[in-house]
């Protein structure tokens, strides 16, 4: 397989023979994988049919399991995810080889608890990767998502478990196009998504975890959003509030949410590694900064989420508008 995938506002290409990993970077493309993208790519992704571990000596060792060379990195067991990963970095992008090699634990794991070594895996061989070399172009990771529709473009926020990805699907109905469901990347003005199927409950697709299932939202994402307001969301215990916040109360819930947020745990570590053995990108990703921009530039909401199912934020901005 070699196929591109626009994700994070970069071009990854996978190169994959191995054909259940094959199998699991299509699924976690959501749709949008494209087997004849002409397009460059800055982030490129290999995974070798060997399970030889990397030569390493004559390496210097950086830390358990790492081991770099000039602006070269090699590390065991990524994540716990069983893959090795050797990256080499140039002017061109970021070169990521991966050799599937678990110790005999998580290769038990992968196949007991299948739901959590899919995600696991997905993010270390499609996501961070994206994540950290949109890193050295001065975005950061965010737990949030943007859409278009309307005329209005919020980006919103929430913690996992609120019901943001409802509202989201909810606007899709509606004709709504959104840059995804969990995760972006922000440099204070723009958002790009990252691509992966939605997660929601009652869903038809693959079962994951917290019981939910996967749906796509292809022929509905677009790469970027410009957002106009900075919406966050969290339950509350009558109807649906729609009300102005502050932008410092906007701030700290984009953060907060992204530190706390599941998919992006094991990110961290991940990223401060990378960097520490290439000495590319920040040694920490300007996530305060990124939302204290977005917030302090637009408008900022609060919406409480009442137990009423189909909330649409797209009306309630329109009715915010229509009385100011």
């Amino acid at each position: 397989m070699v196929a591109v995938l626009r994700t994070a506002g970069e071009g990854v290409s996978f190169d994959c023979s191995l054909g259940w990993v094959e199998e699991l970077i299509r699924e976690g493309s959501a749709g949008e994988l494209k087997d004849d993208d002409p397009g460059p790519s800055s982030v490129r992704i290999r995974v070798e049919p060997t399970r030889a571990a990397f030569d390493v000596r004559g390496w210097k060792r950086l830390s358990r399991g790492a081991w770099v060379r000039a602006e070269e990195i090699v590390v065991e067991n990524a994540c716990s995810s069983g893959f090795d990963l050797r990256l080499r970095c140039s002017l061109a992008g970021a070169d990521f080889t991966y050799r599937w090699r678990p110790p005999a634990r998580d290769r038990s794991a992968s196949w007991v608890l299948r739901s959590r070594f899919l995600l696991l895996a997905r993010a270390v061989l499609m996501q961070y990767p994206a994540l950290w070399w949109a890193g050295t172009r001065g975005r950061a990771p965010l737990h949030a998502s943007a859409w278009t529709q309307g005329g209005s473009a919020p980006l919103v926020t929430a913690q996992s478990g609120i019901g943001r990805s409802t509202l989201l699907l909810k606007e899709l109905e509606l004709g709504a196009s959104a840059t995804g469901d969990n995760l972006a990347v922000g440099d204070g003005a723009r958002l790009w998504g990252l691509v992966e199927p939605t997660r929601v409950e009652g869903g038809s697709g693959r079962r994951m975890t917290h019981g939910r299932r996967e749906v796509l939202i292809a022929g509905s994402r677009v790469e970027a959003v410009d957002p106009d307001a900075v919406v966050v969301v969290e339950r509350g215990q009558a109807d649906p509030l729609l009300r102005p916040c502050s932008p410092q109360r906007a701030e700290v819930a984009l953060v907060t949410s992204t530190y706390m947020a599941g998919e992006l745990r094991r990110y961290w570590p991940f990223a401060a590694t990378l960097t520490a053995g290439t000495g590319i990108g920040p040694a920490h990703p300007p996530v305060g900064e990124v939302a204290s921009t977005f917030a302090s530039g637009r408008p900022t909401f609060l919406l409480a989420l009442g137990e009423e199912r189909g909330v649409c934020l797209s009306e309630l901005l329109g009715t915010l508008e229509v009385a100011a």
